[in-house]
Protein backbone atom coordinates (compact mmCIF):
# COMPACT_ATOMS: atom_id res chain seq x y z
CA UNK A 1 0.00 0.00 0.00
CA UNK A 2 1.54 3.72 -0.77
CA UNK A 3 2.58 5.71 2.01
CA UNK A 4 0.08 8.02 3.38
CA UNK A 5 0.50 11.00 6.36
CA UNK A 6 -2.05 11.56 8.90
CA UNK A 7 -1.66 14.95 7.66
CA UNK A 8 -3.63 15.98 5.12
CA UNK A 9 -1.49 16.19 1.51
CA UNK A 10 -3.49 17.09 -1.55
CA UNK A 11 -2.36 15.76 -5.24
CA UNK A 12 -0.55 18.35 -6.60
CA UNK A 13 1.40 19.34 -3.43
CA UNK A 14 5.13 19.24 -3.97
CA UNK A 15 5.55 18.19 -0.45
CA UNK A 16 3.99 14.55 0.18
CA UNK A 17 5.54 11.84 2.33
CA UNK A 18 7.76 10.58 -0.47
CA UNK A 19 9.31 13.62 -0.67
CA UNK A 20 10.21 14.96 3.09
CA UNK A 21 12.73 17.74 1.58
CA UNK A 22 15.19 19.10 4.23
CA UNK A 23 15.50 23.24 4.58
CA UNK A 24 15.99 26.27 7.49
CA UNK A 25 13.09 28.55 8.52
CA UNK A 26 11.85 30.84 11.61
CA UNK A 27 8.26 30.10 12.62
CA UNK A 28 8.19 34.14 14.26
CA UNK A 29 10.19 37.14 12.93
CA UNK A 30 12.08 36.90 16.10
CA UNK A 31 12.56 33.38 16.58
CA UNK A 32 16.62 31.71 15.48
CA UNK A 33 16.21 29.59 12.46
CA UNK A 34 15.97 25.65 12.77
CA UNK A 35 15.90 22.65 10.44
CA UNK A 36 12.48 21.45 9.06
CA UNK A 37 11.17 19.26 6.72
CA UNK A 38 8.23 20.22 4.54
CA UNK A 39 5.09 18.14 4.71
CA UNK A 40 1.89 19.66 2.51
CA UNK A 41 0.70 23.30 3.84
CA UNK A 42 3.58 22.34 6.86
CA UNK A 43 6.66 22.57 8.02
CA UNK A 44 7.43 20.07 10.67
CA UNK A 45 10.54 21.73 13.13
CA UNK A 46 12.70 19.24 13.43
CA UNK A 47 14.61 20.63 16.36
CA UNK A 48 11.17 19.98 18.57
CA UNK A 49 11.19 16.86 17.68
CA UNK A 50 14.78 15.88 18.61
CA UNK A 51 14.11 18.24 21.70
CA UNK A 52 11.38 14.98 22.38
CA UNK A 53 13.71 12.54 21.46
CA UNK A 54 13.02 10.82 18.79
CA UNK A 55 15.33 10.68 16.73
CA UNK A 56 16.74 7.76 18.65
CA UNK A 57 18.37 5.59 15.84
CA UNK A 58 22.26 5.22 15.95
CA UNK A 59 23.59 7.90 14.06
CA UNK A 60 21.31 10.62 15.20
CA UNK A 61 20.57 9.72 19.06
CA UNK A 62 22.36 12.46 20.97
CA UNK A 63 23.35 14.42 18.05
CA UNK A 64 22.38 18.40 18.50
CA UNK A 65 22.62 18.80 14.28
CA UNK A 66 18.90 19.65 14.25
CA UNK A 67 19.59 22.37 17.03
CA UNK A 68 21.68 24.37 14.56
CA UNK A 69 20.76 27.66 12.24
CA UNK A 70 21.68 25.67 8.95
CA UNK A 71 21.76 21.74 7.79
CA UNK A 72 26.19 21.50 7.78
CA UNK A 73 26.28 19.61 10.81
CA UNK A 74 23.85 17.25 9.77
CA UNK A 75 24.89 17.50 5.80
CA UNK A 76 28.35 15.97 7.37
CA UNK A 77 27.05 12.69 9.26
CA UNK A 78 26.84 11.26 5.50
CA UNK A 79 24.46 8.76 3.92
CA UNK A 80 23.65 6.41 7.22
CA UNK A 81 22.40 9.30 9.01
CA UNK A 82 20.47 10.94 6.17
CA UNK A 83 18.63 7.46 5.49
CA UNK A 84 17.77 7.23 9.06
CA UNK A 85 16.49 10.73 9.56
CA UNK A 86 14.07 10.22 6.37
CA UNK A 87 13.24 6.78 7.63
CA UNK A 88 12.31 8.19 10.98
CA UNK A 89 10.04 11.20 9.69
CA UNK A 90 8.36 8.90 7.34
CA UNK A 91 7.51 6.76 10.11
CA UNK A 92 6.48 9.63 12.61
CA UNK A 93 4.63 11.49 9.99
CA UNK A 94 2.61 8.39 8.61
CA UNK A 95 -0.94 7.61 8.91
CA UNK A 96 -0.45 4.59 10.83
CA UNK A 97 1.74 5.88 13.64
CA UNK A 98 0.10 7.89 16.96
CA UNK A 99 3.68 9.81 18.61
CA UNK A 100 2.82 12.33 16.51
CA UNK A 101 -0.53 12.05 15.31
CA UNK A 102 -2.01 11.32 18.74
CA UNK A 103 0.16 13.70 20.92
CA UNK A 104 -1.66 17.20 20.58
CA UNK A 105 1.24 18.70 22.65
CA UNK A 106 3.87 17.88 20.44
CA UNK A 107 2.13 18.31 16.94
CA UNK A 108 0.88 21.81 18.44
CA UNK A 109 4.96 22.61 19.12
CA UNK A 110 5.99 20.50 15.64
CA UNK A 111 3.80 21.70 13.01
CA UNK A 112 3.84 24.98 11.94
CA UNK A 113 1.94 26.46 8.95
CA UNK A 114 4.30 27.13 5.71
CA UNK A 115 2.25 30.43 5.27
CA UNK A 116 2.94 31.64 8.18
CA UNK A 117 7.10 30.46 8.28
CA UNK A 118 10.31 32.49 6.91
CA UNK A 119 12.11 30.16 4.96
CA UNK A 120 16.03 31.01 4.66
CA UNK A 121 18.96 29.90 2.90
CA UNK A 122 19.42 25.86 4.11
CA UNK A 123 23.18 26.00 4.47
CA UNK A 124 26.29 27.73 4.92
CA UNK A 125 27.49 27.73 1.38
CA UNK A 126 31.45 27.59 1.33
CA UNK A 127 32.29 27.30 -1.75
CA UNK A 128 30.43 27.17 -5.13
CA UNK A 129 30.96 26.14 -8.66
CA UNK A 130 28.94 26.47 -11.98
CA UNK A 131 29.23 23.82 -14.55
CA UNK A 132 28.19 23.53 -18.39
CA UNK A 133 27.20 20.64 -18.30
CA UNK A 134 23.95 20.92 -21.16
CA UNK A 135 25.30 20.00 -24.50
CA UNK A 136 21.99 21.91 -26.10
CA UNK A 137 22.97 25.05 -24.17
CA UNK A 138 26.55 24.49 -25.06
CA UNK A 139 25.79 23.99 -28.89
CA UNK A 140 23.43 27.21 -28.85
CA UNK A 141 25.69 29.62 -26.97
CA UNK A 142 28.91 28.12 -29.44
CA UNK A 143 26.41 28.67 -32.76
CA UNK A 144 25.69 32.02 -31.46
CA UNK A 145 28.99 33.17 -30.96
CA UNK A 146 31.53 31.29 -33.00
CA UNK A 147 29.39 29.92 -35.69
CA UNK A 148 27.93 26.27 -36.39
CA UNK A 149 31.13 24.66 -37.97
CA UNK A 150 33.02 24.87 -34.32
CA UNK A 151 29.94 25.31 -31.82
CA UNK A 152 31.04 23.00 -29.26
CA UNK A 153 34.86 23.03 -28.32
CA UNK A 154 36.65 19.33 -28.42
CA UNK A 155 37.34 19.50 -25.02
CA UNK A 156 33.74 20.14 -23.64
CA UNK A 157 32.76 15.82 -24.50
CA UNK A 158 35.70 14.71 -22.52
CA UNK A 159 35.32 16.73 -19.08
CA UNK A 160 32.56 18.81 -17.43
CA UNK A 161 33.49 22.76 -17.52
CA UNK A 162 33.35 24.96 -14.94
CA UNK A 163 34.04 27.90 -13.03
CA UNK A 164 34.43 29.28 -9.48
CA UNK A 165 31.73 30.79 -8.73
CA UNK A 166 30.65 33.74 -5.35
CA UNK A 167 29.24 32.17 -2.75
CA UNK A 168 28.26 35.55 -0.59
CA UNK A 169 25.80 36.37 -3.13
CA UNK A 170 23.20 33.53 -3.22
CA UNK A 171 20.24 34.59 -1.90
CA UNK A 172 16.94 32.71 -0.73
CA UNK A 173 14.08 32.95 -3.41
CA UNK A 174 11.93 36.11 -2.92
CA UNK A 175 15.15 38.02 -2.17
CA UNK A 176 14.88 40.90 -5.00
CA UNK A 177 17.80 41.24 -7.43
CA UNK A 178 19.30 44.79 -8.32
CA UNK A 179 20.16 44.82 -11.49
CA UNK A 180 24.06 45.37 -11.65
CA UNK A 181 26.13 48.18 -13.61
CA UNK A 182 29.45 47.33 -15.09
CA UNK A 183 31.09 47.87 -18.15
CA UNK A 184 29.97 46.24 -22.31
CA UNK A 185 31.63 46.45 -25.32
CA UNK A 186 32.85 49.59 -26.81
CA UNK A 187 30.91 50.84 -30.06
CA UNK A 188 33.32 51.09 -32.95
CA UNK A 189 36.09 53.56 -31.39
CA UNK A 190 34.30 54.36 -28.56
CA UNK A 191 35.73 53.76 -24.32
CA UNK A 192 33.38 50.71 -22.96
CA UNK A 193 29.74 51.61 -22.40
CA UNK A 194 29.16 51.36 -18.58
CA UNK A 195 26.22 51.32 -16.41
CA UNK A 196 23.34 49.32 -15.79
CA UNK A 197 23.23 45.92 -17.55
CA UNK A 198 21.13 46.05 -20.95
CA UNK A 199 20.58 41.99 -21.46
CA UNK A 200 19.73 40.45 -17.67
CA UNK A 201 18.89 37.31 -18.11
CA UNK A 202 17.85 34.23 -16.15
CA UNK A 203 19.46 30.94 -16.24
CA UNK A 204 17.42 28.06 -15.30
CA UNK A 205 20.11 25.97 -13.27
CA UNK A 206 19.59 23.08 -10.16
CA UNK A 207 22.79 22.07 -7.97
CA UNK A 208 23.94 19.54 -5.93
CA UNK A 209 24.21 19.87 -2.05
CA UNK A 210 27.35 18.73 -0.87
CA UNK A 211 27.61 16.27 2.08
CA UNK A 212 30.99 15.18 3.68
CA UNK A 213 33.65 16.25 1.75
CA UNK A 214 37.15 14.70 0.63
CA UNK A 215 40.63 15.29 2.28
CA UNK A 216 42.69 17.77 0.53
CA UNK A 217 44.62 15.54 -1.94
CA UNK A 218 42.29 12.62 -1.64
CA UNK A 219 39.92 12.54 -5.04
CA UNK A 220 35.87 10.87 -4.73
CA UNK A 221 36.30 8.12 -6.91
CA UNK A 222 32.95 8.64 -9.44
CA UNK A 223 31.32 5.61 -8.34
CA UNK A 224 31.01 6.93 -4.94
CA UNK A 225 30.52 10.49 -5.44
CA UNK A 226 26.54 10.15 -4.70
CA UNK A 227 27.32 9.38 -1.49
CA UNK A 228 28.91 12.64 -1.25
CA UNK A 229 25.83 14.44 -2.23
CA UNK A 230 22.98 15.33 0.10
CA UNK A 231 20.20 16.35 -2.59
CA UNK A 232 18.77 19.10 -5.20
CA UNK A 233 17.89 22.65 -4.92
CA UNK A 234 16.52 24.81 -8.13
CA UNK A 235 18.97 27.18 -9.25
CA UNK A 236 18.52 30.69 -10.97
CA UNK A 237 22.17 31.84 -11.85
CA UNK A 238 21.05 35.40 -13.38
CA UNK A 239 23.57 36.34 -16.25
CA UNK A 240 23.99 39.87 -17.22
CA UNK A 241 24.97 38.84 -20.47
CA UNK A 242 26.57 42.31 -21.75
CA UNK A 243 29.03 42.59 -19.47
CA UNK A 244 29.82 39.08 -19.56
CA UNK A 245 30.21 39.24 -23.11
CA UNK A 246 33.10 41.98 -22.84
CA UNK A 247 34.87 40.89 -19.64
CA UNK A 248 35.30 36.46 -20.25
CA UNK A 249 38.05 36.34 -22.52
CA UNK A 250 40.56 35.27 -21.29
CA UNK A 251 39.59 34.19 -17.65
CA UNK A 252 35.72 33.70 -17.79
CA UNK A 253 32.70 34.98 -16.31
CA UNK A 254 33.22 37.33 -13.17
CA UNK A 255 30.76 40.52 -12.78
CA UNK A 256 28.26 39.49 -15.26
CA UNK A 257 27.12 36.36 -12.71
CA UNK A 258 28.84 37.34 -9.07
CA UNK A 259 26.10 39.91 -8.44
CA UNK A 260 23.22 37.43 -7.33
CA UNK A 261 22.49 33.32 -7.77
CA UNK A 262 18.85 32.37 -6.05
CA UNK A 263 17.78 29.28 -5.00
CA UNK A 264 14.78 27.02 -4.22
CA UNK A 265 14.49 27.16 -0.20
CA UNK A 266 13.95 23.27 0.28
CA UNK A 267 16.74 20.27 -0.84
CA UNK A 268 15.45 17.81 -2.33
CA UNK A 269 17.09 14.44 -1.34
CA UNK A 270 18.59 12.07 -3.75
CA UNK A 271 16.79 9.65 -2.31
CA UNK A 272 13.45 11.14 -2.71
CA UNK A 273 14.51 11.54 -6.12
CA UNK A 274 15.82 7.64 -6.38
CA UNK A 275 12.50 6.46 -7.77
CA UNK A 276 12.46 9.48 -10.47
CA UNK A 277 16.27 8.00 -11.57
CA UNK A 278 16.33 7.70 -15.18
CA UNK A 279 19.19 6.84 -17.50
CA UNK A 280 22.00 9.18 -18.80
CA UNK A 281 22.40 10.35 -22.00
CA UNK A 282 25.35 8.01 -24.08
CA UNK A 283 28.25 9.91 -23.85
CA UNK A 284 30.35 9.92 -27.12
CA UNK A 285 33.42 9.58 -26.55
CA UNK A 286 33.53 7.24 -24.11
CA UNK A 287 35.13 9.27 -20.74
CA UNK A 288 38.22 8.79 -19.40
CA UNK A 289 38.34 5.73 -16.85
CA UNK A 290 38.23 8.51 -13.83
CA UNK A 291 34.70 9.70 -15.22
CA UNK A 292 33.57 6.81 -16.35
CA UNK A 293 30.93 5.19 -14.36
CA UNK A 294 29.26 1.68 -13.23
CA UNK A 295 25.90 3.25 -13.30
CA UNK A 296 25.45 6.44 -15.33
CA UNK A 297 21.89 7.99 -14.16
CA UNK A 298 19.86 11.27 -14.85
CA UNK A 299 16.92 12.42 -12.75
CA UNK A 300 13.79 12.66 -14.59
CA UNK A 301 12.44 16.10 -13.01
CA UNK A 302 10.09 18.44 -15.08
CA UNK A 303 11.29 21.90 -15.23
CA UNK A 304 9.30 25.39 -15.79
CA UNK A 305 10.37 28.92 -15.88
CA UNK A 306 7.32 31.65 -15.68
CA UNK A 307 8.00 35.37 -16.17
CA UNK A 308 5.51 37.92 -14.81
CA UNK A 309 6.19 40.79 -16.08
CA UNK A 310 6.72 44.54 -14.65
CA UNK A 311 2.86 46.18 -13.90
CA UNK A 312 1.30 43.08 -14.67
CA UNK A 313 -0.86 39.96 -12.09
CA UNK A 314 -0.52 37.37 -15.01
CA UNK A 315 2.67 35.24 -15.70
CA UNK A 316 3.60 33.27 -18.70
CA UNK A 317 5.79 30.13 -19.19
CA UNK A 318 8.45 30.95 -21.43
CA UNK A 319 10.64 27.23 -20.76
CA UNK A 320 9.53 23.79 -20.06
CA UNK A 321 12.93 21.68 -19.66
CA UNK A 322 14.24 18.49 -17.73
CA UNK A 323 16.95 17.59 -15.66
CA UNK A 324 17.62 14.71 -18.02
CA UNK A 325 18.91 16.83 -20.34
CA UNK A 326 22.30 17.03 -18.58
CA UNK A 327 25.09 15.50 -20.77
CA UNK A 328 27.39 15.45 -17.78
CA UNK A 329 25.90 13.72 -14.04
CA UNK A 330 26.31 14.91 -10.63
CA UNK A 331 28.04 12.33 -9.64
CA UNK A 332 30.82 12.84 -12.59
CA UNK A 333 30.65 16.61 -11.74
CA UNK A 334 31.68 15.98 -7.91
CA UNK A 335 34.49 13.27 -9.45
CA UNK A 336 35.97 15.78 -11.52
CA UNK A 337 36.45 18.83 -9.32
CA UNK A 338 38.05 16.44 -6.61
CA UNK A 339 40.36 14.47 -9.45
CA UNK A 340 43.31 17.28 -8.67
CA UNK A 341 42.64 16.89 -4.85
CA UNK A 342 40.80 19.46 -4.31
CA UNK A 343 38.75 19.38 -0.98
CA UNK A 344 34.83 19.65 -0.75
CA UNK A 345 33.63 20.58 2.29
CA UNK A 346 29.45 20.01 3.52
CA UNK A 347 27.38 22.80 2.27
CA UNK A 348 29.76 23.51 -0.62
CA UNK A 349 27.49 23.77 -3.80
CA UNK A 350 28.02 22.79 -7.67
CA UNK A 351 25.48 24.13 -10.01
CA UNK A 352 24.03 22.21 -12.94
CA UNK A 353 24.64 25.14 -15.78
CA UNK A 354 21.70 25.71 -17.80
CA UNK A 355 19.60 22.83 -18.58
CA UNK A 356 18.34 23.40 -22.09
CA UNK A 357 17.06 20.86 -24.38
CA UNK A 358 16.71 20.30 -28.06
CA UNK A 359 13.61 21.79 -28.65
CA UNK A 360 12.79 26.01 -28.74
CA UNK A 361 10.26 25.90 -26.03
CA UNK A 362 12.91 24.11 -23.79
CA UNK A 363 16.12 26.49 -23.96
CA UNK A 364 16.86 27.52 -20.49
CA UNK A 365 17.61 31.34 -20.57
CA UNK A 366 16.61 34.42 -22.71
CA UNK A 367 20.09 34.46 -24.36
CA UNK A 368 18.84 31.30 -26.02
CA UNK A 369 15.01 31.77 -26.69
CA UNK A 370 15.93 35.63 -27.77
CA UNK A 371 18.85 34.27 -29.85
CA UNK A 372 20.93 36.87 -28.00
CA UNK A 373 18.23 39.76 -28.47
CA UNK A 374 17.49 39.32 -32.57
CA UNK A 375 14.05 38.42 -31.75
CA UNK A 376 11.30 39.02 -29.41
CA UNK A 377 9.26 36.76 -26.85
CA UNK A 378 5.51 37.28 -26.39
CA UNK A 379 4.37 37.53 -23.07
CA UNK A 380 0.44 38.75 -22.35
CA UNK A 381 0.49 41.05 -25.07
CA UNK A 382 3.87 42.70 -24.21
CA UNK A 383 7.29 41.61 -25.41
CA UNK A 384 10.72 40.85 -24.07
CA UNK A 385 14.32 40.06 -25.59
CA UNK A 386 16.13 40.72 -22.03
CA UNK A 387 14.82 41.18 -18.27
CA UNK A 388 13.28 44.57 -17.47
CA UNK A 389 12.83 46.08 -13.84
CA UNK A 390 10.01 45.10 -12.16
CA UNK A 391 9.71 41.91 -14.04
CA UNK A 392 9.62 38.76 -11.70
CA UNK A 393 11.23 35.23 -12.63
CA UNK A 394 9.75 31.92 -11.38
CA UNK A 395 11.14 28.73 -11.83
CA UNK A 396 9.53 25.55 -10.94
CA UNK A 397 10.03 21.44 -10.25
CA UNK A 398 8.17 17.99 -10.12
CA UNK A 399 8.99 14.69 -10.89
CA UNK A 400 5.53 12.55 -11.33
CA UNK A 401 5.15 9.77 -9.31
CA UNK A 402 1.96 7.61 -8.91
CA UNK A 403 -0.55 9.64 -7.59
CA UNK A 404 2.08 11.92 -5.98
CA UNK A 405 4.51 14.85 -6.79
CA UNK A 406 8.10 14.87 -5.57
CA UNK A 407 8.67 18.77 -5.86
CA UNK A 408 10.75 21.31 -5.30
CA UNK A 409 8.51 23.90 -4.81
CA UNK A 410 9.04 27.39 -6.53
CA UNK A 411 12.32 29.36 -6.98
CA UNK A 412 11.69 33.36 -7.59
CA UNK A 413 13.35 36.85 -7.76
CA UNK A 414 12.20 40.24 -8.82
CA UNK A 415 14.30 42.50 -10.82
CA UNK A 416 14.98 45.90 -8.88
CA UNK A 417 16.31 49.26 -10.90
CA UNK A 418 20.18 49.72 -10.79
CA UNK A 419 20.72 52.21 -8.21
Amino acid sequence: MALKSFIEVGPDSHFPIQNLPFGIFKPEPTSPPRPGVAIGDYVLDLSAISVSGLFDGPFLSGSDCFLQPNLNKFLALGRPAWKEARATLQNLLSADEAKLRDNPNLREKSLVPMSKVEMLLPIAIGDYTDFFSSMHHARNCGIMFRGPENAINPNWFQLPIAYHGRSSSIVVSGTDIIRPRGQGHPSGNSPPYFGPSRKLDFELEMAAVVGPGNELGKPVDVNEAGDHIFGLVLMNDWSARDIQAWEYVPLGPFLGKSFGTTLSPWIVTLDALEPFACDAPKQDPQPLPYLAEKISKNYDISLEVQIKPAGQEDSCVVTRSNFNHLYWTVTQQLAHHTINGCNLRPGDLLGSGTISGPEPESYGCLLELTWNGQKSLSLNGTTRKFLEDGDEVVFSGCSKGDGYKVGFGTCSGKILPSP
